[in-house]
């Protein structure tokens, strides 16, 4: 269920990157948004683990605040896979791609404490819940 709520976070979060930073565009239909949020989640499973050791020197140069151009990269790397595989997600140079890593961050954040709440909650029922033997 966990893996459901963080799909549908992050296609909410590049929904929103659409609509409210210039140079980001999507051509498709909600469908194929969940994709590129698949893909999204994907390359940060996969990719970012990578980038964040790489520019390690970066991020305690900068005291962290270089992995917000780690964002901005992974939110390019997914244009342009998106743009091979046809999906009709685009973001358009380095800035669209930084203030767009920035929505989908703060976007992410704030749906996950709604999401993170409903969990620690029914966590909790489930332990308060007596056992059927």
């Amino acid at each position: 269920m966990w893996v459901f709520w963080r799909l549908l976070i992050n296609a909410a979060a590049l929904w929103a990157a659409t609509r409210l930073v210039p140079g980001i565009t999507f051509d498709g239909d909600w469908r194929l948004l969940f994709v590129v949020a698949l893909l999204f989640g994907v390359l940060n499973v996969l990719v970012r683990p990578v980038l964040k050791l790489l520019t390690f020197p970066f991020l305690i140069i900068s005291l962290g605040l270089f992995i917000f151009v780690v964002n901005a990269v992974m939110l390019w790397l997914t244009s342009a896979i998106s743009d091979e595989l046809g999906l009709g997600f685009r973001v358009e140079g380095f800035r669209a791609a930084f203030v767009g890593a920035l929505v989908v961050t703060m976007v992410s954040f704030v749906l996950s404490l709604f999401v993170g709440a409903d969990e620690r909650r029914a966590s909790r029922h489930r332990e308060r819940r007596p056992s059927k033997r």
